[in-house]
């Protein structure tokens, strides 16, 4: 199944000051002074502020204590163990797709790991500077199997429907151009709030519901018995949505540390070091002894890294792989696109030399 992590799903804008139970509010995180080089202010303040989704399974979510957890979540972790040393060291700030922007451009978070989608714009026009893509995910539709919809439906099934969508996101524009193109008539209805649009579609008030495949899947199999009869189609996305890790432009230190965490986790998964033998394969080859900091030609003191930077990374939060399984493959998410380039999918990390 060729599903893949929603673009357009937002949260509340609540505040917590790091990963464990949150049982009151934190006061607002310390932000980068504009001039100030990110990586530098970092780990002057000794935390990450990172901006993620706190609704949606699976990738970014509050559970009942407070705890942030997910796929998004962990790259979070990942980059304060690579700076800090600490997992641990990561303020939260639950962002909605209105806000998380300006709350990068504002300097209020560090680095936005929300299921946000890299297009042109996001990347010139919005001052914004992308990481490798974590997740390649495409948008679907879905409707009820009892409306007549099954998983090989296509865009001409949903002739004079009502369709709900995030407001601006990409998935509203998507929705649109493919329905004009296909020459199809819809009423597009829009919130900005996911769980809005989950409830119109729940109670019948909107025929189909569109996001990413990935958002799709989560709230199908998070939705019980009703989620059982619900359709996910067409069988290819009609539109492409990398997503990935964001930050604001022109802090390429900062930036080089996020994409080298990225191809550190792929690296690791590639060559089968884990959070649980790390240590027993500090020595596997020259690449994984540089990348872990076990010689004297490791690249992390240049990056402004610990020497260990990596290695903290991998024991802490875990490669590529164990990040997947343990957030994604229980909602039923096959690797697809998002396996390694070895396993025919399009994960490919540059060497480590």
């Amino acid at each position: 199944m060729l599903v893949m992590a929603g673009c357009g799903v937002n949260g509340d804008d609540d505040l917590t000051a790091t990963d464990g139970p949150a049982t009151t509010q934190a006061p607002p995180p310390e932000p980068a002074p504009a001039t100030a080089d990110l990586l530098d202010a970092v780990v002057a303040r000794g935390e990450l502020n990172c901006g993620v989704n706190e609704i949606l399974p699976g990738f970014g979510y509050k559970d009942s204590e407070g705890v942030f957890i997910g796929f998004d979540v962990d790259l979070c972790r990942a980059v304060a163990a690579a700076i800090l040393g600490d997992a641990q060291a990561v303020r939260y700030r639950s962002l909605n797709s209105a806000t998380r922007f300006e709350a990068v451009n504002s300097g209020l978070i560090d680095l936005l790991s929300r299921n946000t989608t890299w297009t042109q714009s996001r990347d010139t026009d919005l001052g914004l500077d992308f990481g490798p893509t974590t997740y390649y995910d495409g948008q679907q539709l879905m409707a009820k199997g009892a409306a007549g919809f099954h998983s090989m439906s296509t865009l001409e099934d949903i002739e004079g429907a009502v369709v709900c969508a995030n407001a601006g996101t990409t998935t509203e524009k998507n929705i649109s151009e493919a329905a004009a193109a296909a020459g199809v008539n819809i009423t597009l209805n829009t919130f900005e709030d996911a769980n809005i649009v989950l409830e119109n579609f729940s109670s019948g008030a909107c025929d189909v519901m569109t996001g990413d495949g990935s958002a799709l899947v989560s709230r199908k199999a998070t939705e019980g018995a009703a989620g059982e009869d619900w359709v996910i189609f067409p069988p290819v996305p009609i539109s492409k949505e990398p997503l990935g890790p964001v930050w604001i432009q022109n802090q390429s230190r900062f930036g080089d540390v996020v994409t080298w965490t990225v191809f550190a986790m792929l690296i690791a998964e590639e060559k089968g070091i884990t959070s649980s033998n790390v240590d027993d394969m500090l020595n596997v080859d020259g690449e994984a002894s540089r990348l872990f900091g076990a010689t004297e030609d490791e690249l992390q003191t240049k990056m402004g890294l610990p020497a260990d930077a990596f290695y903290q990374v991998i024991l802490q939060v875990g490669n590529y792989g164990e990040v997947y399984d343990r957030h994604l493959t229980p909602l039923a998410l096959e690797r697809g696109l998002n396996a390694l380039y070895t396993d025919g999918g399009l994960h490919y990390a540059p060497p480590a030399r």
